[in-house]
């Protein structure tokens, strides 16, 4: 069974024990799962039945266990350049996630 989850603006297709990097998130201490409400669609892994929402699905949830309450991602370096003028930027960003382990779909 799989579920298309929308988190953060972005649209995830997510499966049981799947390992998912998102965007970091103010967490409760002693934080141990999240809950996702926001169900696009659920389906089974053949492709024969799927379920759509308009636009989400009432009463499914995907819940997962958090692995890593913060994790750095790669660092994306910006270079900016004006030929003959002496113009040099340099910039970088290094995005944070929270990384969970997909649990269950309820349905």
């Amino acid at each position: 069974m799989y579920a298309i989850i929308e988190d953060s603006g972005t649209q995830i297709m997510v499966r049981k024990d799947d390992i998912l990097d998102i965007d970091l998130r103010k967490l409760p201490e002693g934080a141990t799962s999240l809950t996702f409400d926001k169900v696009l669609a659920v389906g089974n892994e053949d492709g024969s039945v799927a379920t759509l929402g308009a636009p989400y699905l009432a009463n499914v949830t995907v819940v997962a266990e958090i692995v890593k309450s913060l994790k750095r991602g790669a660092k994306t370096v910006l270079n900016k350049y004006s030929r003959r003028k002496g113009y040099r930027r340099h910039k970088g960003h290094r995005q944070s996630f929270v990384q969970v382990k997909i649990s269950e779909i309820v349905l």
